[in-house]
């Protein structure tokens, strides 16, 4: 089973991915195959400056995401996946996917 592994703590909530896959999709306006959820920002007691808030990007797989199967079946990356500017995200099978989490980050692994 095929995947995507998302490092969120690197997640800019730059779009790109969410614009790489609606183009290639030919999506209109209002559907996506990959939407960037945000969440926060959380205010944590105790802590000053940067470390006092955290404000998080999530993309997430729609109904209409076909993990690029036309693309990675020739050997190609998933649009958004090829197309993300943090470099935090990874295709491939999920046994595989599963083992690049080593509980140092945050990460989320996408399947259909």
């Amino acid at each position: 089973m095929k995947g995507i592994l998302v490092n969120y703590e690197f997640c800019t909530g730059c779009h790109s991915c969410e614009v790489a896959c609606k183009k290639h999709l030919d999506l209109p306006a209002g559907e996506f195959g990959i939407k960037l959820t945000e969440t926060g920002p959380y205010e944590y007691e105790g802590k000053t400056g940067k470390e006092r808030w955290e404000w998080t990007w999530l993309p997430v797989l729609t109904k209409a995401c076909d993990m690029c199967v036309d693309r990675t079946e020739k050997g190609k990356l998933p649009m958004c996946v090829q197309h993300c500017q943090a470099w935090c995200m990874y295709y491939g099978e999920v046994e595989e996917l599963a083992k690049k989490i080593d509980g140092t980050s945050r990460c989320a692994l996408l399947t259909q």
